[in-house]
């Protein structure tokens, strides 16, 4: 008989309390998970507010104008891509309102404390001034991301896919 290698081990082990409920398994402690989750601007180090709003503005924007363009009542007309462009800025406005709310109420964001995955917390983020800057860059990096999504399709490129892309929920 040879020897075997024993199995590795996948232990689920408490962060710092056990009452709690912060676990560290082998999912969220895994180094591609880490890496992942610290290179997203909300953790990104040496980043300001500012800069973080704008940078996860900049994707909700982008991303926010596909649905509306192409699936918005206006779709069959010769106005879709703007409506969706307003409809997307509407939106943005609405979700920086919201994220306004959240960092005014009350004593403000609570900080985040370290866990398995995350290793450092900014910590300028979550203050009343740190959470009115971030909701300032998602404000501009949101209407400037619709803005270029809008731009892209209207390219000669692009239009023909959007095209095609709503003729399929198209119901007529």
């Amino acid at each position: 008989m040879r020897d075997a290698a024993p199995p590795p081990t996948m232990t689920v082990t408490p962060v710092a309390d056990p009452c709690v409920g912060n676990l560290a398994t082998p999912v969220n402690s895994s180094y591609f998970t880490k890496a992942f989750l610290n290179a997203l601007p909300a953790y990104r180090p040496s980043l300001s507010p500012n800069r973080r709003g704008l940078e996860v503005g900049m994707a909700h924007g982008f991303f926010l104008y596909g649905p509306f363009a192409i699936t918005g009542p206006l779709r069959l007309t010769e106005y879709a891509s703007t409506a969706g462009l307003l409809a997307t800025i509407g939106l943005v406005s609405i979700l920086t309102v919201c994220l306004s709310i959240y960092g005014t109420a009350g004593h403000g964001p609570s900080a985040q404390p370290a866990d398995a995955t995350i290793d450092n917390p900014p910590a300028d983020l979550f203050t009343k001034a740190g959470w009115a800057e971030f909701a300032s860059g998602f404000w501009l990096g949101g209407c400037g991301g619709a803005a270029f999504a809008w731009f892209l399709c209207s390219t000669t490129l692009v239009s023909p896919l959007v095209k095609i892309a709503g003729g399929v929920w198209s119901v007529s």
